[in-house]
């Protein structure tokens, strides 16, 4: 019977097809019987929505850049800045570098592939590239980043593969296709040390990026290993091999995420790493490369934040910019197209809750590509606690691919262009990003104003701003400081064990080196000669002892600007609460003094049960109570260390001067709040009766809970 009906079915579709296909053209719809309101009338009808609350609060939404979000956009007010003259891969690049943008040539998928041992990450970057990655993209630790040996170091594979001799670099890169994928790398201070060794592994036929940023290590660090003047000599001596050897391989990867992990709004973010860039220019030519060889080496990374139309307009944004720099310091049209490579801001990933950082990254993913990466790296959703296994690997990796396979994302081009509130957007980050980029050209270009301490000045306000958003709940974080998981269990944190790690590469690199001899080779290393520095590799010399031989002097410290995460001081709160009930078996217990019914008090037990879980809190729920003797009674019986009074409004005035002191009474050491704020008459005569505070949906979450868990004796 149910062939039939599929059956019948499909019969009625096909013919459905055949008269759609048989109708050339469709019958207008005459929309002439609806009155287009204007904007006035729009808006008064808003207000009476808005049942008394302010217009210009609650639709127009300000963000950290300075730039408010309109709730409306309108052609009228947009058409001088539609880029009706202007097309994808012409003229400033506003609309993508690529006159067909991923028709023909998709964002490259460049998941991250940080095994600690050369081995294991050969086999996960083959992995990659088997699942779907269409790009090496080998993360190196903290070691390798400063080209010292592993044997000297107490965090081996922090951060990414540990490589210290030719023999790791071999193992990492053994049977990789890289005829056919690019190579990533960010190298750190100075790409000289370990591309030495990547070409003596692997000859001179490179694509990508062996790239150094030791501006944004100075930033994040606060000192480099060896003189700036002389990380731009091994800059400019590296650039010049690979113009001549490899011209498709880059050596300069500006990074933003030491300005973006500091908490930097998007204007900062994008001026910084754009005058980095703009630094780096200067001193390649300085050393002797024309403008068009100097850009060609550089490749920007941005990191892509929570608001998802700033991310789109940022990047939109910043392809004029640096095509009108690269054009005034004499630049052609190929050398003012900016490679742009994407990933997750790390600012906003979250250790509780992490499976909500798969919701993260797929707006920050879709935003980036929106607004036209050229590539992207998309984080595990576990990042913040481990390194990423199988599953999360597969989940970030997926997501590129569904958005290219399924979703259709490979066209239209330029998919945000045209858009009123878009392109208004691009219009006033541009601007900003300009105006503080010239700020910082004044005080003499980045690494002086890095000097001075004025981007860590301006970072350091905006993460004050945004930490204080989040303890107040302006700014939500699922999971953390909203709707907190009570039932969650920690994800296994998968420590390495170092001492483990440490014998391993140990062994190894002893074993490499039992047959080598490279002082000869060694000896005759020069900064301006990378020949010299790949002879030496190939004779066995190791990374840190091509950093000896190229020199070392630390630099004069500066103030660094510190990575943070938005939701770190809630996890930290949440911590104390759950090492002191790991310890003690005792916990901050709340009891909700509910009055009345149901509908009367349930509204805002619910709020601040929500509220005070937060901080991991057991929260004592109940029924309500008739009377204020039974609600004073319970609450006495529960031992609480704090009570909150929950009802409405109307009900108070009548309530609290009965019930508060009585709960006093009872619970002599506990803390008294009142769900909700007081009204302004009123507010006098609730703290007299004892309400010693009031929790309501601009409250201090943050405060609140602390000064909750020292009364409780919580370290």
């Amino acid at each position: 019977m149910s062939n039939d009906k599929n059956a019948s079915a499909e019969l009625d579709l096909q013919a459905l097809i055949r008269r759609a296909e048989a109708q050339e053209t469709f019958p207008e719809v005459p929309l002439d019987e609806f009155t287009p309101p204007t904007y006035d009338q729009w808006k008064e009808a808003c207000i009476a929505l808005l049942k008394g609350a302010p217009f210009e609060k609650k639709l127009f939404t300000k963000t950290y850049e300075g730039i408010t979000f309109s709730p409306m956009y309108f052609h009228a007010d947009t058409e001088p800045i539609q880029p009706a003259k202007s097309y994808p891969g012409m003229g400033d690049y506003l609309r993508g570098v690529t006159a067909n943008g991923y028709v023909n040539a998709p964002w490259l998928i460049a998941q991250a592939c940080d095994e600690t041992d050369p081995a294991d990450n050969n086999e996960l970057l083959n992995h990659e590239i088997a699942k779907g990655s269409t790009v090496y993209n080998v993360k190196v630790d903290c070691a390798t980043k400063k080209a010292k040996d592993a044997r000297q170091c107490e965090h081996i594979g922090k951060g990414g593969v540990s490589l210290t001799t030719l023999g790791d670099v071999e193992t990492l890169l053994k049977g990789l296709k890289l005829n056919d994928y690019p190579l990533y790398v960010y190298a750190g201070e100075s790409a000289l040390p370990l591309l030495a060794l990547i070409v003596a592994a692997a000859g001179k036929n490179l694509r990508g990026v062996v790239g150094a940023n030791p501006i944004g290590e100075y930033a994040a660090n606060g000192w480099l290993g060896q003189d700036l003047d002389k990380l731009f000599d091994e800059a400019a001596t590296v650039a010049k091999w690979a113009v001549k050897n490899a011209p498709e391989l880059k050596t300069v990867f500006v990074q933003s995420d030491v300005f973006s992990n500091g908490g930097a709004n998007d204007v900062q973010e994008v001026a910084y790493t754009i005058a980095a860039g703009v630094a780096y220019l200067r001193e390649l030519l300085k050393r002797g490369l024309t403008v068009d060889e100097a850009a060609s080496q550089i490749m920007f990374g941005f990191s892509m934040g929570a608001n998802f139309f700033m991310q789109i307009a940022k990047l939109r944004a910043v392809r004029p910019i640096w095509a009108q720099i690269v054009k005034a310091f004499g630049g052609n049209a190929e050398s003012q197209k900016i490679h742009i490579h994407g990933r997750p801001a790390k600012f906003f990933a979250t250790v509780y809750d992490p499976y909500v950082n798969m919701l993260r990254e797929t707006t920050q993913l879709f935003s980036g590509v929106v607004g036209g990466v050229d590539s992207f790296e998309n984080s595990t959703f576990d990042e913040p606690v481990r390194k990423g296994d199988e599953f999360s690997r597969r989940i970030a990796r997926n997501m590129q691919i569904i958005l290219q396979e399924e979703f259709g994302l490979l066209q239209p081009i330029d998919p945000a262009g045209g858009s009123w509130a878009v392109e208004t957007l691009t219009k006033q980050i541009k601007e900003k990003i300009w105006a503080e980029f010239q700020t910082v050209e004044g005080k003499g270009g980045i690494v002086a104003a890095l000097k001075e301490g004025y981007p860590q000045e301006q970072i350091a306000t905006v993460l004050a701003a945004r930490l204080k958003a989040a303890e107040t709940r302006k700014d939500r974080i699922v999971g953390n400081n909203m709707y907190a998981n009570m039932t969650e269990e920690h994800i296994d944190a998968r420590a390495e064990s170092q001492a483990d790690n440490m014998k391993a590469r140990k062994a190894a690199i002893e074993a490499y080196l039992a047959n080598v001899d490279a002082k000869a080779a060694i000896a005759n290393v020069k900064a301006d000669d990378f020949d010299s520095a790949i002879a030496a590799a190939k004779a066995g010399a190791t990374i840190a002892e091509l950093r000896q031989a190229l020199g070392t002097a630390e630099v004069a410290e500066i103030k660094n600007i510190e990575a943070h995460r938005w939701s770190e001081r809630f996890e930290a709160l949440r911590e104390v609460t759950e090492k002191f009930k790991a310890s003690t078996g005792d916990n901050v217990k709340i009891f909700l003094a509910n009055m009345g019914p149901i509908p009367q008090h349930k509204a805002r037990a619910d709020f601040v049960t929500g509220f005070l879980q937060v901080g991991a809190f057991d929260v004592l729920g109940n029924n309500g109570f008739a009377t204020v003797d039974e609600a004073a009674e319970a609450a006495k019986a529960s031992g609480a260390d704090a009570v909150v009074i929950c009802s409405t409004d109307p009900t108070y005035p009548e309530i609290i001067p009965a019930l508060a002191p009585k709960l006093h009474e009872a619970l002599p050491n506990a803390t008294v709040f009142l769900a909700g704020a007081a009204p302004a008459d009123l507010k006098e005569t609730y703290d007299a009766a004892g309400i010693d505070e009031y929790i309501h949906v601009k409250a201090n979450c943050y405060k609140i809970l602390q000064a909750l868990q020292q009364k409780k004796g919580m370290n």
